[in-house]
């Protein structure tokens, strides 16, 4: 009998791939990591065939560490990064490296799309602005500096299409994917024709759209020597990630809120409409249930944030951190216990990839304010720490400003950190409830979308057995006045720095 759901999470750094019986116990799980590459500023992209690769070779691992035969897998399923642009062509090989996520090149498009369509009737129709970040503007931008290339395409897709593709065939997407396109009618989940229109985008270029949990096909033959599956195994579409970890983290009824701390960062909650901020610094996904919609603001660097200071600033720890075999961000945060909150007065700023929600900036660089002779390395690791939080409770205070947040759900990688959370509880003055399932939470949602596609599960309602709370952070009421203050700083120090971007920007250095 089949018993085990099989969940690939396609993210930023690799490709973790899990193993969940039907009870929702994991059985297994591994990590397969692909590189990123940078070959300008502002330009960030990944090999498809790493992600094949990945999924291959995690897959045969899997299946060997946790002694599970092919035969026992029900279906296969998928999380994958959002907001990317490939390009295959007919028989499905990419054209090109994939431009994901946190690339910003479009900029001038991005223009363009503003100027034929309107920021307002863009946000009015997807739901998101109309962005460098999301597919559309890449896909422009292809389209201006590469036409050969562009006039070979003949689907562009995310990464878990792509998987999905070279497993089944098949070339679909669902909607939580299509919601970061740029693309998509929110409302009336179709691919917009107002939209192609205005940007001569061809209709056929885009894959089907279907919902999250229909089963796209089988493993064919020939994938499953590659990846060692059984041929014929059910592969259910799957999500993009945001939409995973929302029903990961057991946020599959209306008013739940969840915060993922990982490379970027973002606030979410479930809602039975979009939410639209007349400001448009927030924007809404497709839930994986097509009834729901996730309204989230998601900032770039966050974890970032904290691995570029342990890699830039912290050689000693690391080396240290070698000797010991253990982690060097359990150094970094033993000096932070040692230091107050506020980090002695010092700010940061963590746009070291430009920013999304809330500010919409591409221009936004990171910074340090409040830096003296007597600063501590110790302070500066917390003063990032926090700005992240700042960072994060501008998105918090649109949400809880619409309805009252009583709890946040914390999942990722950085939910491991307790220091971190509970610097998130004080600033935000909000209890933090950590779930069973914190890293696994994304390929957990895949796993249950898998689960409730092929009729294991009898709805998304499942993800709140399956990952319960284990622990709560609450905030500590004596340090509200000073983030308080520390908060509304922030914010002005981003306000007086804007010039300083964009002057730099034109520097082009």
């Amino acid at each position: 009998m089949s018993t085990y759901l099989l969940a690939h999470d396609l993210g930023t750094s690799g490709n973790k791939a899990t193993l969940y019986d039907t009870q929702g116990n994991l059985r297994a799980s591994t990590l397969y990591a692909y590189d990123t590459f940078y070959p300008r500023p502002g330009f960030v992209e990944q090999d498809p065939h790493d992600w094949w690769k990945a999924v291959c070779q995690s897959t045969r691992a899997l299946l060997e560490q946790s002694g599970v035969a092919p035969g026992e897998i029900a279906a296969v399923s998928f999380s994958g990064q959002m907001m990317g642009c490939l390009l295959v062509d007919q028989e499905g090989e990419p054209l090109r490296r994939s431009i994901i996520w946190a690339d910003t090149r479009s900029g001038e498009q991005e223009e363009r799309m503003i100027r034929l369509i309107g920021a307002e009737r863009g946000y009015a129709i997807t739901g998101h602005r109309l962005s460098a970040s999301y597919s559309a503007a890449k896909l422009l931008w292809i389209r201006d500096h590469e036409p050969e290339l562009y006039a070979r395409a003949y689907k562009m897709l995310n990464a878990k299409d792509f998987i999905v593709a070279k497993l089944t065939g098949r070339y679909w997407t669902d909607y939580s994917d299509a919601s970061g396109t740029n693309l998509l009618d929110l409302r009336a989940g179709v691919w917009s024709e107002e939209i192609l229109k205005a940007l001569s985008i061809p209709r056929d270029l885009l894959p089907e759209l279907h919902a999250s949990a229909e089963i796209a096909g089988s493993v064919l033959p020939k994938a499953a020597a590659e990846t060692g599956l059984l041929a014929g195994t059910p592969v259910v579409l799957g999500g993009g990630d945001g939409s995973c970890a929302c029903v990961g983290a057991g946020v599959v009824r209306e008013g739940k809120t969840y915060h993922t701390l990982g490379s970027s960062s973002w606030i979410s909650t479930a809602s039975r409409q979009p939410i639209s901020d007349p400001s448009m610094r927030t924007f809404n996904w497709v839930h994986l249930d097509p009834t729901l919609y996730t309204p989230c603001g998601t900032m770039q660097a966050a974890g970032v944030s904290f691995q570029w200071f342990r890699d830039t600033l912290c050689g000693e720890e690391i080396r240290i951190a070698g000797e010991r075999g253990e982690s060097a961000y359990r150094q970094i945060d033993e000096a932070i216990r040692r230091t107050e909150p506020g980090a002695g007065g010092l700010l940061y700023l963590p746009y070291l990839l430009g920013e999304r929600s809330p500010r919409w900036n591409r221009n936004a660089r990171g910074a340090f304010l409040g830096l003296h002779a007597g600063t501590k390395k110790a302070e500066m690791a917390r003063s990032v720490l926090e700005g992240v939080g700042y960072n994060l409770k501008v998105i918090l205070d649109i949400f809880d400003a619409r309805t009252p947040i009583d709890e946040i759900t914390v999942i990722g990688g950085g939910a491991k950190g307790k220091i971190w959370l509970q610097i998130l509880a004080d600033i935000w003055q909000k209890p933090l409830c950590v779930p069973r399932f914190r890293e696994e939470a994304t390929s957990l949602g895949a796993a249950v979308c898998a689960g409730v596609g092929t009729g294991v599960f009898p709805s998304y309602e499942e993800a709140v057995r399956l990952n319960p709370p284990e622990e709560r952070v609450l905030p500590r009421a004596e340090y509200a006045e000073r983030y308080r203050a520390l908060y509304r700083l922030f914010n002005q120090a981003y306000d007086q720095l804007c010039c300083v971007y964009d002057g730099l920007a034109e520097l082009a250095l």
